[in-house]
């Protein structure tokens, strides 16, 4: 079990793989571009042959890339789906230029018509995108809270889509918090259980690859997606502790992805926390 966390790329690629060392980082969680925005810069392969030699360098990894926020694979306005195809396969292709495991992102919104209404719609989506894309990096769905009519908050949205797709290439990443907020009590032991029962039932827990861990700042299937610094939360760091001590989790990377302790996000502290659990582990 590697413990990361996400950093920034803040004055060029190359630079994350040091802010990574600098908070104690085994593994690394990186955006490929503005998150915010459509905009994609490709890359130029000088930076990323830097960003490779680095990373082997220090041996840090794997490496993971976030994509953007705006990406809505169920959106009615096919213009915005097309964009938001693109943006994964440029995501898709800068992975495989980085070596990365693969992308994670937010399989998006049905605004209100429903989990059927879009199936259809995102399935083709993803489909278009494996079809666009490298063979190597893994696409990985990341479930989400339930916000805003957001999907796969709850782990049979998933698997539906993920059988539908039908490939080897679709992985999840399970966030702690977005898991909490749409009510599966994974900070105890027998919630944890029931909570991965019904993941590996609806999914499989062969398809987990990451695990962004973040506490909880609000209550239990409370629907909002804000995270909290490990231990500060609902959560709390006895639930870390239950997560982390789960069979299945054992060599599956967490990535933090929290405010930090003094607001500048992950932080060593957080992830020293981790790392303390982790070490105390049977």
């Amino acid at each position: 079990m590697k413990i990361g966390a996400h950093v920034s790329t803040s004055g060029g690629i190359e630079n994350a793989i040091d802010r990574g060392m600098e908070i104690g980082c085994e593994a690394i969680q990186i955006f490929g571009s503005s998150p915010q925005s459509w905009l994609f810069k490709k890359i130029s392969v000088e930076k990323l042959d830097v960003f490779k030699s680095r990373a082997k360098k220090t041996g840090l990894g794997p490496i993971f890339l976030h994509c953007i926020y705006l990406i809505n694979l169920g959106n009615p306005d096919p213009v915005k789906v097309d964009k938001g195809i693109g943006s994964l396969v440029n995501y898709m292709e800068l992975a495989a230029g980085i070596e990365a495991e693969g992308i994670i992102f937010h399989p998006g919104s049905h605004k209100g018509v429903g989990f059927d209404a879009i199936l259809d719609q995102t399935v083709s989506s993803i489909l278009s995108v494996l079809e666009d894309s490298p063979n190597g990096p893994f696409l990985i769905i990341e479930n989400t809270a339930g916000m805003g009519h957001h999907i796969g908050s709850e782990f049979s949205e998933i698997g539906r889509i993920i059988n539908r797709v039908g490939s080897p290439r679709v992985k999840v990443c399970l966030d702690t918090q977005h898991t909490f907020a749409a009510g599966y009590d994974i900070g105890s032991k027998n919630g944890l259980e029931r909570a991965m029962e019904e993941f590996d039932r609806e999914i499989g827990l062969e398809r987990l690859v990451a695990i962004h861990a973040n506490d909880s700042k609000y209550k239990l299937g409370a629907g909002v997606d804000r995270h909290e610094n490990i231990g500060e939360g609902y959560i709390g760091k006895r639930g870390f502790e239950n997560i982390m001590s789960y069979d299945a989790f054992r060599e599956v990377p967490f990535f933090l992805e929290v405010p930090g302790f003094e607001g500048n996000g992950p932080d060593r502290k957080n992830i020293d926390i981790l790392k303390e659990i982790r070490d105390q582990m049977p």
